[in-house]
């Protein structure tokens, strides 16, 4: 039977898709981007603790009574995508118990029809969309994002659109309506969200003996950001 390696939960959580939603982080990422947050879930070898799909939504289903009338279960990491089969059988269990999936993923990585069968929502993490600038910031080819985004549309899943806005690099007008060209393009976008860069996890780098590639860079000023969101209505 398929087990899935996951690194954390949070149980009430409110920035994972609509309502209050139970989040589990997978362990796991192929990705390296320069702003990464979670660091310590990079390793996918690295076991930390293992559920089948059952002991999953059996611990999901103790937490029913705070997101019963409007949330549910969002599968992170990570990258949810490098469990593909272990997150199918988690959903397809939630599914049998009336809740409301959602996978929060950066595109990077395979999707089974199966899988998008039983996802209600996704959130989907715009990294960067020209193809050099994304190899550079996340150490990996954009091929598989645009593939990713082309079943999305194919299987008409509902998108939750977020890019991090970082300062110096992707905080104008410009890059703002680079994004917005991209949605515009899409259907069943319900959200499109900017989302400003901390530095929260960089003392994580330094206790994990990792180079912190954006050392030094300052805050996104939050008020500058929610108002580079005026070019997404344009």
């Amino acid at each position: 039977m398929v087990k899935g390696n996951v690194d954390s939960f949070e149980s009430m959580g409110l920035l994972d898709g609509p309502g209050v939603r139970f989040v589990v982080f997978l362990q796991g990422c192929p990705l390296r981007c320069a702003y990464c947050h979670n660091p310590e879930m990079w390793n996918a070898k690295e076991i930390k603790m293992t559920f089948t799909p059952k002991q999953l939504v059996d611990k999901i289903k103790r937490y029913r009574i705070y997101f019963k009338n409007h949330g549910g279960v969002t599968m992170s990491g990570g990258e949810p995508l490098m469990q593909e089969e272990f997150v199918t059988e988690v959903f397809k269990l939630c599914k049998k118990e009336g809740i409301h999936t959602c996978l929060d993923t950066s595109g990077f990585g395979e999707a089974s029809d199966e899988l998008l069968k039983y996802t209600d929502l996704i959130l989907l993490d715009v990294k960067e969309l020209d193809a050099d600038k994304y190899e550079d910031l996340v150490a990996q080819k954009i091929d598989k994002f645009y593939k990713f985004v082309e079943k999305c549309q194919k299987k008409r899943k509902k998108l939750w659109i977020r890019q991090v806005i970082l300062p110096n690099y992707n905080d104008n007008k410009e890059s703002v309506l680079k994004l917005k060209a991209f949605v515009d393009k899409l259907k069943y976008v319900e959200k499109v969200e900017l989302l400003p860069y901390h530095s929260m996890a960089e003392s994580k780098y330094k206790k994990l003996g990792i180079k912190y590639r954006l050392e030094g860079l300052p805050e996104m000023n939050k008020k500058k950001c929610k108002n580079l969101e005026k070019y997404l209505r344009a």
